[in-house]
Parts: C-alpha cells; sequence; structure tokens
C-alpha cells in the first residue's frame, strides 16, 4: 500500500528527548505500514503532549494528509461528553442525578417517568429498552431530523425491559432521553450547551456537535470503508436528536486537554467528579457515559478512564491512567480493525511509562 505519511511529532515540555517520541513514532509506523494504520496517535504524560502524530490520509479523495489537529467523530465517546455536560448541570443545581425524570420531563410516560433517574440513563441500567437501534439500522430512517420530544415518544417510551438499577442494557434510547432533560431545564440546544460548557471554558479549537454527515465539518476527517485499492466512504449520518449518543467531534490535542481537565482540574465539582469515574455496573466496568477500567499497563495493574467510540468508517480508544496522567488517544477513520487499535492503544501507553517522564528508558515498573 502506498501511504502518506505525514510526520508532525510534537513535543512539548522541558526535558522531553527525541528518542522517546520516535519511538512512539515507530510502534504506529510499525501499524501504518503493517495493518494500515489511516488516522492520529497522540501520547501524554503529565497534563503534557509526548507526541502527536498524523498517518495517511484524512480525505482521501482530495489528497489530504492527516495532522495532528484533524477532526474526528467520536462515536460512543459522546456519551462521556455528555455525562460532563450534565454533572455541569449539577454542579450548577439544575441538575439532580437521583431525581425522578418526571420533576424535569413532567409530559414523559408517568408511570416508568417516576421509576427513571438521570443516573440510571447515564450508566444504561434504566431498563430503557434500546428502541432506536431497530430504527437505526433501516438505511431510509438515518440522517431524519425531528423534534426531541418527538424522538423520545417515537423511540425511548417503551415498556421498561428490567427494573432500574438490576440489570445493564446498552441502550441509545436512554440518551434520547437526557438530552430531551437538558434542553428543557437549561433552555438551550445541546450543541450550544457543549460550546458554553465545555468548549470555549477549555479552549478547544476543534471541538463541538455535528448533524447528519460530519464530512461536511471544516477539518475533519472523512470516514472510509477502506482505502484500497479504492476509497469508499462509509458515512453513518446523526441526527441531532442523537447528538448524546453519537455527535461530539474533536482532534486528540483537543480530548487530551479535556480528559485532563475533568480528570484532574477543578472543571468539575469533588463529589461530580467522582460520579464520573464511580462503576456503578462492576460486570461492565460502566461508570456514567464511560467506562473505569484496572488493567496491565506499564507493567502492573493501573486504574484507567477506559473510552471507546465508533460510527462508520471511524474508530477510536482514549485510555487515561486516572492515578499519573499516562494517556493515550488513537483516532482512525477507515474502519480499522478493533483489535489492532487495541493492541496499538496498548503498546503507545506501555512505551509511555518504559520512557519515563524525561524520555529516558525506565524499567516497566517505575
Amino acid at each position: 500500500m502506498k501511504r502518506l505519511a505525514l510526520l508532525a511529532a510534537i513535543l512539548l515540555g522541558a526535558g522531553t528527548a527525541p528518542a522517546a517520541a520516535q519511538s512512539y513514532h515507530d510502534i504506529a509506523d510499525a501499524s501504518a505500514e503493517a495493518d494500515g494504520f489511516n488516522g492520529v496517535m497522540l501520547v501524554g504524560k503529565g497534563g503534557r503532549i509526548a507526541a502527536v502524530e498524523g498517518f495517511g490520509r484524512a480525505d482521501a479523495g482530495n489528497g489530504v494528509p492527516m495532522l495532528p489537529n484533524t477532526r474526528f467523530e467520536t462515536g460512543s465517546v459522546s456519551k462521556w461528553i455528555a455525562s460532563i455536560v450534565i454533572l455541569k448541570l449539577v454542579d450548577q443545581g439544575k441538575l439532580d442525578l437521583d431525581a425522578p425524570i418526571s420533576r424535569y420531563l413532567p409530559d414523559y410516560r408517568a408511570d416508568t417517568g417516576a421509576r427513571l433517574t438521570l443516573r440510571r440513563l447515564m450508566s444504561h441500567s434504566s431498563g430503557v429498552p434500546n428502541q432506536i437501534l431497530a430504527a437505526r439500522k433501516d438505511p431510509a430512517t438515518r440522517g431524519i431530523e425531528m423534534d426531541q420530544m418527538e424522538a423520545v415518544r417515537r423511540y425511548a417510551s417503551g415498556d421498561l425491559a428490567f427494573a432500574p438499577g438490576t440489570a445493564w442494557d446498552y441502550s441509545h434510547s436512554n440518551w434520547l432521553i437526557a438530552k430531551a432533560i437538558v434542553e428543557r431545564v437549561s433552555g438551550k440546544p445541546y450543541a450550544a450547551l457543549v460550546d458554553r460548557l465545555l468548549v470555549k471554558p477549555l479552549g478547544l479549537k476543534d471541538s463541538g456537535v455535528y448533524r447528519g454527515d460530519s464530512g461536511a465539518v471544516r477539518g475533519m476527517a472523512q470516514g472510509y470503508a477502506g482505502l484500497d485499492p479504492e476509497p469508499v466512504r462509509k458515512p453513518n449520518p446523526v441526527p441531532d436528536f442523537m447528538a448524546m449518543a453519537g455527535g461530539y467531534y474533536t482532534s486528540a490535542p483537543d480530548l487530551m486537554t479535556l480528559m485532563n481537565a475533568v480528570l484532574d482540574g477543578n472543571f468539575l465539582r469533588p463529589a461530580s467528579r467522582r460520579a464520573l469515574t464511580t462503576i456503578l455496573m462492576p460486570d461492565q466496568h460502566y461508570a456514567l457515559g464511560g467506562r473505569v477500567r484496572v488493567a496491565p499497563i506499564g507493567g502492573r495493574e493501573r486504574e484507567a478512564a477506559w473510552e471507546d467510540g465508533s460510527n462508520g468508517g471511524f474508530r477510536m480508544l482514549a485510555r487515561r491512567v486516572l492515578a499519573d496522567g499516562h494517556m493515550v488517544i488513537v483516532f482512525t477513520n477507515a474502519s480499522f480493525d478493533y483489535q489492532k487499535l487495541g493492541d496499538l492503544g496498548t503498546a503507545l501507553l506501555d512505551a509511555s511509562y518504559a520512557a519515563g517522564a524525561d524520555g529516558a528508558r525506565q524499567s516497566p515498573e517505575h
């Protein structure tokens, strides 16, 4: 495969040695050569970028190379972003995670509205059936827009499949209800709320909420089913009523900035930060909008925020060790194999511990 590769390793911070960044390049470049990795990888340590690099093509049809700040769909990581927005409203006293949702949506069906809470919706333990799944499988319904409460009535108002809190089911319909609540309480469209609560305060440059085909967003990578022998686009339009479930886009540096602010800084109040990372469904490692896992990282068991997303041709992962801020983010846009994506992320994160904070090679236990 002939590959356009843009080497754009960015080293920030005193004492970061070029040799360490080159090792990250070698790991990702080997994946590009052997497996066709086409995307962006970022390794971060202690709040700083150790390396970020683009491989291949962001827009194969127009010969646009992959850049460190290329924008990507985040797929289901949008749910984690939505959880942060909701927790910001909790911090402002506008929402309560454990109040019945009928407090905020009195026009939702009364029987289940009295039993459901935001905490259960956000942890996929509500029992709300995934009615939107079948509709999304029908190509004729993709990208069709409708009022948020109409979408809730159609796709998120079925009889509960189980009592809230007794089981787990990955239901996108939960997030239709959550979005209706947020927009009702704030009086703002969700996209505007993301901009006001996340993008502007954190100084994010390449992030926001899209609707429809993300390919129309400036600076966005195009999603592909594959690039060889010819590029074949694979869009999967996201209607606005599903924005919390899959409508967030970002770049690798922006996502690092957000994750550091949320998991380490004062962006959320301590109680909300704890809620975001407290596992509610242990068999799924699921907290609010995303997972927290203890896994072998850098030679020993470490607890990490563990985010994965996909939509159309886009695949991504983000891993951030909670105790020390070691982080890896990988975005791809050509239907990259999930297992190979995980292997690449693991190799890069392990390498960040082997390199150490100053770029010197260290043993895994350090």
